[in-house]
């Protein structure tokens, strides 16, 4: 049952207001578009499907809009905003609006792309508002850094939502997409409109779904299990990664030629990828992530 009534929540006026009294004016260099309408936020919330068993980490509240919400449906947040005065303020305003959910609030200042440590019980969740110039680092930065987030709901730019959501021969499908299939599955779930932020963005934006694949117990570098040949033992992140970015470097060059550098030459990229059992004239946007993960396997068995 919900503890919020609609005039709790944080509407245009309200979040004016706020910025006019903290004397804030949305930085450009920091992506800051905040979320000015509580339908909006009420909607991500229930996508989200968070509840009282949560721990949602919610990065870049800015003035709190959906900060509410969430401490409303979770067992606390944790919110981690760069921006100091948003940071000190979100408290208060949590405080004045919804006094009886301000015992869930956590406040970290700090960048989230940055963090390597967080406070209080793990994050089961993350649900953000990503600025669009670092939605995809921040992501994938938490997804490896909190390996307790087993599922998450972020909104970025609509074309950074096509780019992380992308399968495998898809014109967008590249490094965003292939590091998070990495992690477990990203899908997009909704669109929102430009017309809910302020300032007014001059893009849409859309909802991307984050569910972390299971891992097998023990394997500290996250292998996917069943892809690593027998014999083999798990390829560590890192690892699939470099080859990942090596393919898609020279985006037109087969794969032979796109990861002679990472190889040691074109000819010792052809019979890693052969014993992988990659095609060598095959390009990287045509691979999915087991295919890296059985290029770096059989790259880190040959050296």
């Amino acid at each position: 049952m919900s503890q919020l009534s609609p005039s709790q929540l944080l509407g245009p006026t309200e979040i004016r207001n706020l910025a006019a009294r903290l004397g804030i004016h949305p930085a450009k260099r920091l992506g800051q578009n905040f979320v000015v309408d509580a339908g909006t936020v009420t909607r991500i919330t229930a996508l989200a499907g968070v509840g009282p068993e949560d721990v949602v980490l919610e990065v870049g509240p800015g003035f709190g809009s959906l900060t509410l919400p969430l401490l409303d449906a979770a067992g606390r947040v944790l919110a981690v905003e760069v921006d100091r005065a948003l940071a000190a303020q979100l408290p208060l305003t949590v405080a004045d609006r919804a006094p009886a959910l301000a015992g869930r609030l956590e406040v970290v200042t700090a960048d989230a792309a940055r963090v390597t440590a967080l406070p209080g019980p793990p994050p089961t969740a993350l649900v953000a508002n990503l600025p669009y110039n670092v939605a995809v680092p921040v992501v994938l930065h938490l997804l490896a850094t909190v390996p307790s987030i087993g599922r998450g709901l972020v909104m970025v730019q609509a074309e950074v939502a096509d780019r992380m959501c992308a399968p495998p021969g898809s014109r967008v499908y590249g490094v965003p997409s292939a590091k998070l299939a990495w992690f477990g599955e990203a899908r997009k779930a909704g669109s929102v409109s430009r017309g809910v932020f302020w300032p007014v963005p001059r893009v849409d934006s859309g909802l991307v779904g984050l569910t972390r694949r299971e891992r097998p117990e023990g394997d500290p570098g996250g292998g996917i299990r069943g892809v690593v040949p027998p014999g083999q033992h798990s390829v560590r992140r890192e690892a699939v990664f470099a080859v990942i970015d090596a393919a898609f470097s020279q985006r037109r060059k087969t794969l032979r030629s796109a990861l002679a550098n990472w190889a040691g030459s074109a000819a010792e990229a052809e019979a890693v990828l052969r014993s992988a059992g990659v095609d060598p004239a095959a390009r990287g946007e045509a691979l999915g992530i087991e295919e890296f993960v059985r290029i770096a396997a059989a790259g880190a068995a040959g050296a």
